[in-house]
């Protein structure tokens, strides 16, 4: 069992930046895709960045240029750089882990362990 904790939210200014961390823990995590997901009031939960064993990455076009997923292995450790922030990126952010395919990742399927999600705030 994979357990996924989510760190780093809080509450800045239109422009600034965040880093957001996702720590697992319970199982070897480099074999699997991660990825990061937004819940915004109101909204369904959008699919941001996914990242596979190679390194490949996979982006919404909402976030593209903008956040960038990375991971280190030896940390089992998960990060969201979110620079250029804006209004609208408001929201709970988690991480998820699963067996599935890049390509379906950002569509939550195969993604089988989530975390709690850390609450992210930005105001104009």
């Amino acid at each position: 069992q994979l357990q996924l904790v989510e760190s780093g939210g809080g509450s800045v200014q239109a422009g600034g930046s965040l880093r957001l961390s996702c720590a697992a823990s319970g199982y070897t995590y480099s074999n699997y895709v991660m990825g990061w997901f937004r819940q915004a009031p109101g909204k369904e939960r959008e699919g941001l960045a996914c990242i596979d064993s190679d390194g490949g990455t996979s982006y919404a076009d909402s976030v593209k240029g903008r956040f960038a997923i990375s991971k280190d292995n030896a940390k089992n450790t998960l990060y969201l750089q979110m620079n250029s922030l804006k209004p609208e990126d408001t929201g709970t952010y988690s991480c998820a882990a699963g067996w599935a395919a890049l390509t379906y990742c950002r569509e939550g399927i195969g993604m089988d362990y989530w975390g709690k999600g850390t609450l992210v705030t930005i105001s104009s």
